[in-house]
């Protein structure tokens, strides 16, 4: 796996996707391999990269991880933050001028993410301080008093905004799983980084409140009762919306993203309420696992629409998600399905000429070179901490 993060997916994205005319990284490479350099610039894209080499810094102590890690960051903070208004804009473009402003916390979460997992590589007090701003933001604007959990996306000026989709696969719900589950990993990265660097900051209480909540909100909330799978789309109420929608990967994610939430918290009666959830959930996810070791996406019950794509993420989160279990659960059966993700990853996902991976294999087993190779959404953020947890947790 070391191979494969430092010489497949960090040195591609050195060598073909760093822009030294304009600065950062380019926003798209398509799945066929055409470098488009006038691509915007995405939020999501830009946050992930900076939260991937700087926790391969982190954690393998390169110098040249560090370079990149500071270029994005140093690029986010220039271009990205709205020196104005506070948060972070959705997109950029090629030269670095704001495009889509409207905020969108699942994007502001991932700065927090990648710019805390700055401050815990190097100490850095900008990179703390800016995620703390930002984690402040989402407090402010996000937070809904009355049912609590957060809200989607508002207008660049913090005011309602119609269209709160996260993309266009998405329903229009002001509340989603997958936000506040990218909300809840930032926000523990945070906690873990002022615990890390023994910082002293008065929004320590809050966080520590935030993330308590957010766990309550996924086991009481978001989980299916009967399911156990993680509902998608949410009124403000809680009521749940879009039809009986399954995610097996975003199921296996949360699986362990909840549990890491959890142990970083350190609050005793959490962890006893988190880790039977933690397990039925990664027993939901169950469904969607094939018998070559592969994980399918998601499905609609409603309509029978099943997206049996092997999308790279999911594949990903597959192997974080299982060995999780296999390390803290001792379940022999949960590592056999860790290692079997991996060996579908190498045998049909990794890009070993070009490098990087394939976005998906479709069922019939051809490549799916139709989405990007690089891109707003396609970033070396699943699959290089698919890498690096697993580095970590065998240190361990």
């Amino acid at each position: 796996m070391q191979d494969v993060l430092e010489n497949n997916i960090l040195r591609f994205w050195l060598d073909q996707m760093q822009d030294t005319e304009h600065g950062g990284f380019y926003g798209q490479m398509t799945g066929r391999g055409q470098l488009v350099k006038t691509a915007d610039k995405g939020a999501i894209l830009s946050a992930r990269i900076l939260w991937s080499f700087s926790a391969a810094y982190r954690v393998l102590h390169k110098p040249e991880y560090l370079d990149a890690a500071t270029r994005m960051k140093d690029y986010i903070l220039e271009h990205f933050y709205d020196k104005e208004y506070g948060g972070t804009y959705w997109s950029t473009d090629y030269l670095g001028q704001a495009k889509d402003t409207k905020k969108q916390f699942y994007a502001i979460g991932f700065m927090i993410y990648g710019l805390s997992e700055y401050a815990r590589a190097t100490g850095d007090r900008e990179a703390l301080d800016y995620a703390i701003q930002l984690y402040e933001c989402i407090e402010e604007h996000a937070f809904d008093p009355q049912w609590g959990g957060y809200i989607e996306a508002c207008t660049r000026e913090w005011g309602t905004i119609a269209d709160m989709r996260l993309s266009d696969l998405d329903a229009n719900y002001p509340k989603s799983q997958n936000t506040h589950l990218h909300i809840i990993e930032p926000y523990t990265n945070l906690l873990r980084c002022l615990k890390e660097l023994h910082a002293a900051e008065s929004s320590i209480f809050n966080l520590q409140s935030s993330i308590f909540n957010l766990i309550n909100i996924f086991t009481d909330r978001i989980l299916n009762p009967e399911t156990h799978h993680l509902d998608l789309f949410f009124e403000m109420d809680w009521t749940r919306g879009a039809g009986r929608l399954e995610s097996y990967g975003h199921d296996i994610e949360c699986s362990w993203l909840m549990h890491e939430a959890a142990l970083v918290l350190g609050d005793k009666k959490i962890i006893e309420k988190v880790e039977p959830v933690v397990l039925a959930v990664a027993k939901a996810s169950e469904k969607g696992l094939q018998p070559d070791g592969s994980m399918i996406h998601e499905a609609n019950l409603d309509t029978g629409y099943v997206d049996d794509d092997l999308h790279w993420w999911v594949q990903a989160e597959n192997v974080v998600g299982w060995l999780n279990i296999y390390q803290h659960f001792g379940d022999e059966k949960a590592l056999q399905r860790a290692v079997a993700g991996w060996e579908y990853i190498k045998r049909n996902l990794i890009d070993y000429e070009h490098g990087e991976w394939f976005w998906s294999r479709r069922k019939d087993g051809t490549l799916n070179l139709d989405d990007d190779h690089a891109g707003f959404w396609k970033c070396p953020y699943h699959n290089s901490r698919m890498c690096l947890e697993t580095i970590e947790r065998m240190r361990a």
